[in-house]
């Protein structure tokens, strides 16, 4: 409510740069280092019980697992994620960016219908999350990847686009930056692939929108190495040897020594092109051979041997290598008529995904307050006929507020029941839950002990009655009673409510404007 709001933080939590260093290790291919330095900051984030910092940290704890081929492991905290954000109030893009994450995981591991479904639980939560801002930006980012994953590169284009898009013109260009080096891969990876199944032309308009991206790469040099290798890359198919070979030269041997694989694979690719083109079949055959060594993916290995087998085809063009080839260039189009079937998948999972949703809010709609927004009487029985994982319950009066409604009018009286309803939302915790069942009648569902349960309240009694209600109408005063009681197992509903019920009205009795427990 106005005037009583908390101190608002970093959306990432207080120590968010504990995250940021995780993420930066892992965007320089530093993995390893970047899993211990998520050990040592998930540390003392929990010291600190910051738990936005350490949801971030453990995703770039996913992102250098799948880095170093891992996935198994990226999958097993994905899914951890996943669990913990179903539950928790986490923004919509939170949640779609953990979900997408998810996807790429399993659609690297083969397991296509899990992954699209994830895929389209991301989709939906991105047509209604609010856009321009970082969290946006991100989700889109790892949906984009998970498509590509897929080999959906349109539906990847068409997130990298809405990314960049996406940005205003204050954004931080670190974050501008890595989405554009995105872009230029899934460009250079899209292009190769459709030279696979010999569609030149648009391969090349592919390779010409990549290097287009990475045109101002001086202004790149911020996001790391990988923007060189594929700026390489890019420069080796679009007739530009010696700004690849210059590339090479730099960071081919660096890359190598410090582990990076992803960036030594593409500089391999990058010199092998240049070398093939110039004649140099063995040479190129070399390199092709150690970008498949580094290579930890199926898809990867597809890549290099592919170029492997045309250099094969150059050095011996019988007919027995000319049979091979064609082989081979039969079963990459197959592959890629597969993508129909995928294209088919992801549509049916995400019309799944919008009848689910649609029922879910035709649920929220019968169990929620048309006022305020809170659970209404119906969700109340519901959560009473089942106590489980219940710690405490907390009955909340309005004062006086019959007077208030006499005094100041109906509608003055809706406003300050819409305003105490936001307080008792911004007190619910995890799997915590506010109702109004009454007129000016609320209830807590909450997950601690008698102390921390009377601290809530204690809190809650005070922001009401430290805030300015002359802002809602002159003079105006309010107030809360509440009765507090303790869930016990075998308590039943009834029992519970009865106890709260009882502490609410010694409230009353003994002058309002005060708690009551046992």
């Amino acid at each position: 409510m106005a005037g009583n709001q908390l101190v608002a933080v970093s959306p990432y939590g207080p120590l968010a740069d504990l995250a940021f260093e995780t993420y930066d290790l892992t965007a320089h291919g530093r993995h390893l280092e970047a899993l211990a330095e998520a050990d040592r900051a998930e540390f003392v984030v929990h010291l600190f019980g910051d738990h936005r910092t350490a949801r971030v940290i453990r995703l770039g704890r996913v992102y250098a697992l799948a880095a170093l081929g891992r996935l198994d492991e990226a999958l097993a905290v994905g899914e951890a994620l996943v669990a913990e954000t179903g539950e928790a109030t986490a923004p919509l893009a939170t949640k779609a960016k953990i979900l997408a994450d998810v996807a790429d995981s399993l659609l690297r591991l083969g397991r296509i219908d899990d992954g699209l479904n994830y895929v389209a639980r991301a989709w939906g939560l991105l047509e209604v999350a609010p856009r321009g801002t970082v969290r946006y930006v991100s989700a889109m980012s790892s949906l984009c990847d998970a498509a590509r994953a897929a080999e959906l590169f349109e539906l990847a284009d068409d997130c990298i686009r809405t990314a960049i898009e996406t940005f205003s013109t204050g954004a931080d260009p670190v974050y501008r930056e890595a989405v554009l080096l995105q872009k230029a891969e899934l460009l250079l990876e899209w292009g190769l692939r459709l030279e696979q199944i010999g569609r030149q032309e648009e391969a090349a308009g592919l390779f010409a929108r990549s290097a287009a991206t990475l045109d101002d790469w001086d202004e790149l040099q911020e996001s790391g190495p990988i923007g060189a290798a594929l700026l390489a890359v890019g420069a080796a198919k679009t007739g530009r040897p010696e700004l690849a070979l210059d590339l090479i030269e730099k960071y081919l041997w660096p890359m190598r020594e410090a582990g990076q694989k992803h960036e030594a694979r593409l500089l391999h690719l990058a010199y092998g092109l240049v070398l093939r083109d110039r004649g140099d079949l063995a040479g190129a055959h070399r390199e092709f051979v150690a970008a498949d060594e580094l290579a930890g993916l199926p898809g990867q290995h597809l890549l290099f041997r592919y170029e492997l087998a045309q250099v094969a085809a150059l050095e011996s063009p019988g007919v027995a290598t000319q049979t091979m080839f064609r082989a081979l260039t039969n079963q990459l189009e197959l592959l890629w008529r597969l993508r129909l079937d995928r294209r088919t998948m992801l549509r049916q999972a995400i019309r799944r995904v919008e009848l689910e949703a649609a029922r879910e809010r035709a649920d929220r709609a019968a169990a929620s307050d048309a006022l305020t927004g809170l659970g209404n009487r119906r969700l109340f029985d519901r959560l009473m006929g089942d106590l489980r994982g219940a710690g405490a319950l907390l009955l909340i009066d309005v004062d006086h507020f019959k007077g208030i409604n006499d005094t100041f009018s109906h509608s003055i009286g809706d406003r300050v029941l819409g305003e105490i309803a936001g307080v008792l939302r911004d007190h619910c915790r995890q799997g915590e839950v506010a109702v109004r069942f009454g007129g000016d009648e609320f209830a807590m569902l909450l997950k601690t002990g008698p102390v921390e349960a009377a601290r809530v309240g204690e809190r809650i009694r005070q922001v009401v009655v430290s805030y300015d209600w002359n802002v809602v109408a002159p003079g105006l005063r309010v107030t809360l009673s509440m009765g507090l009681a303790t869930f016990a197992d075998g308590t039943s509903g009834h029992e519970l409510f009865d106890l709260a019920d009882r502490h609410l009205y010694t409230a009353k009795r003994n002058g309002r404007n005060q708690l009551a427990a046992a």
